[in-house]
């Protein structure tokens, strides 16, 4: 309810404007709490032409591998282009590659957040907030997506910590997720959940979109992901260097031993055969 409210409460008195000028208010507030600082976004992968801005669009440099970058940044690819970034600063151990105080992690989909900005899209990096809080690690991560579409795993958060994307019309709250947002909303959830907020006729709507569905706030539904779409998801992760946390297509050997005794059986329990009435003895 919590995450609910929280992405719920950026569309306000149903207003596309005082959407944008409440997130702009919460992007110059205050520094935060003692022991926060920024995070960064390294580059893992580029592919085609790709630039980015640190000043909002007045000056553009190339995206090159091992660029990092804090927030605000912009960044944008041209067709049969995209960026390959992961988010967020994690400790030096002494025994990864590094790039001054950062570990360069290109391509761990499974121990960091990582993200890829696909073809024609432009992704501004508002706020990459860190927080030590001594027991846990809190972040902020809040982006904004202006055009195109972007994909990316969200690995399990701290409960203080949040990862929105903005796109025209809403939020996108992400915990925990491998997802799929273009510009338009259209949303789609490999594993985990998202939670959309969004405005429909003035009216602020808000949907949970889970594993293997896609929302469209245009339409309100929420529909299967077509499976060349799944598929599609899964290769570009992949591509990332990514784990996705999907149903495995390799299974462990079962080594438990089923008795036809209706008096005996696994761990001295008594049980009758399984299924299909064949038992069974690896």
């Amino acid at each position: 309810m919590k995450l609910l409210r929280n992405c719920a409460n950026k569309l306000v008195a149903g207003s596309v404007a005082l959407f944008v000028l409440a997130w702009a208010a919460e992007l110059s507030a205050a520094p935060g709490k003692q022991g926060s600082g920024q995070g960064s976004a390294t580059v893992s992968g580029v592919k085609g032409a790709t630039r980015y801005s640190t000043d909002n669009g007045r000056t553009w440099h190339p995206v090159k591998v091992g660029l990092i970058l804090k927030a605000p940044a912009l960044i944008q690819t041209a067709a049969n282009s995209h960026v390959d970034l992961v988010l967020g600063e994690r400790e030096v151990t002494g025994h990864e590659p590094t790039i001054g105080n950062l570990v360069f992690t290109p391509g761990t989909g499974e121990d960091a957040n990582v993200l890829r900005i696909t073809p024609d899209s432009i992704l501004s990096i508002d706020k990459l907030m860190v927080e030590e809080t001594g027991a846990d690690v809190v972040s902020d991560t809040q982006l904004d997506l202006r055009a195109g579409r972007i994909m990316g795993n969200v690995k399990k958060l701290s409960a203080a910590s949040r990862y929105e994307v903005k796109f025209p019309t809403g939020v996108a709250c992400i915990r925990g997720t491998i997802y799929t947002i273009d510009k338009n909303g259209l949303t789609r959830v490999l594993t985990g959940s998202v939670v959309v907020s969004y405005l429909k006729d003035g009216v602020v709507q808000t949907q949970v979109v889970m594993a293997g569905y896609q929302f469209d706030p245009a339409t309100g539904l929420v529909t299967p992901i077509p499976e060349f779409d799944k598929k599609e998801m899964v290769r570009e992760f992949r591509e990332l260097g990514g784990k996705p946390n999907v149903p495995p297509t390799t299974f462990t050997v079962d080594n438990t031993i089923y008795y036809v005794s209706p008096t005996t059986g696994h761990n001295g329990v008594g049980i009758g055969p399984p299924p299909g009435g064949v038992g069974k003895a690896n």
